[in-house]
């Protein structure tokens, strides 16, 4: 096992193989891989069969994921980036109403900050999986972005020029596996390498938090914004940001009275319409929709939705989609 470490805990290797022909194995093996529930698989015109592999270490791994026949299910939040792409078969990913079909040997960084669903048939896919604190702390090291939560376009689509360098990325991975396998220098170098490939293909963004965060006074309400500026699109609770930053209940509430002069709740109501903005400037007027956007970061109500969306900008949603 390697001697690294990362937020406290060892870089452990990771090697397994899952394979069957029943639909139900199926569910209960690769649904377990994500924890994830409600799987439904069935056979195809060619009967069912699965094969799953996976190697590296619980910072990045490497894995291919084969089925005949199909399998669809929700997907819940995951603390890892993933980044897939087909080489047969189809697989579609549904966020609240916006699909994203893959296509054929082009990379798609998966949506893992949020729930989604996917439907997939016939496939073979490869996939790398990047530990969440292992890409903050590479982009932190390369990109200059300090400490600050990055966010990801999953709907991006990379250039060519990235797609070919994230192959020879992947070569990289793929070679010092074989050659000198997961707890070598040749690995950690090629994972490095990898990462920051990753991060050029698809360009983070990075919330820049309020100054006065930088106070050593406010670092455990630091630690709460963060938290929610990273999961802005999932359910926050505030016994969460308690937890998350070492506070009471009522301390963490005090604490983003005393700084923001807003409850936590407010305070993630405002992220998630700022969100919703930055969207609905890039979206093309032709083809976008505001309440899929706006469902998507956590606006069940529309009519209440339009109203905090004008009252924080001056403008409704639509207004902002058709500039």
């Amino acid at each position: 096992m390697s001697e690294a470490f990362l937020d406290d805990q060892p870089v452990a290797p990771v090697r397994f193989e899952l394979a069957g022909t029943e639909p139900a194995a199926a569910v209960r093996d690769l649904g377990g891989v994500y924890g994830a529930e409600e799987w439904v698989a069935r056979a195809g015109e060619h009967g069912f069969s699965y094969r799953y592999t996976a190697v590296g270490d619980s910072e990045v791994t490497v894995r291919r994921s084969q089925l005949t026949g199909a399998i669809r299910g929700p997907m819940e939040p995951a603390e890892e980036y993933v980044v897939g792409w087909l080489t047969e078969g189809t697989t579609e990913l549904d966020l609240t109403g916006e699909a994203l079909e893959m296509r054929p040997d082009v990379p798609v960084l998966y949506p893992t900050d949020r729930s989604y669903t996917f439907a997939a048939a016939d496939y073979d896919q490869r996939l790398v999986h990047f530990d969440r604190a292992f890409v903050e702390r590479v982009a932190a090291e390369h990109l200059d972005l300090g400490d600050r939560p990055l966010r990801f376009d999953h709907l991006a689509a990379p250039v060519p020029d990235a797609i070919r360098s994230w192959r020879v990325a992947i070569t990289g991975l793929t070679r010092a596996l074989r050659v000198a396998g997961p707890d070598s220098d040749a690995w950690r170098t090629a994972k490095e390498s990898a990462a920051r490939v990753f991060l050029e293909m698809f360009p983070p963004h990075s919330d820049r938090l309020p100054a006065v965060l930088s106070s050593p006074k406010n670092a455990r309400l630091r630690a709460a914004v963060e938290h929610i500026h990273a999961h802005a699109a999932e359910e926050v609770t505030v016994t969460d940001l308690s937890a998350v930053a070492g506070l009471s209940v009522r301390s963490v509430q005090e604490s983003f009275r005393r700084v923001f002069d807003v409850s936590p709740l407010t305070y993630l109501r405002q992220v998630r319409l700022d969100r919703v903005h930055e969207e609905l400037l890039a979206l093309d007027p032709q083809a976008g929709a505001v309440g899929d956007v706006a469902r998507r970061w956590g606006f069940a109500h529309l009519g209440r939705f339009s109203a905090s969306y004008a009252e924080r900008f001056g403008e409704y949603p639509k207004q902002t989609l058709r500039r």
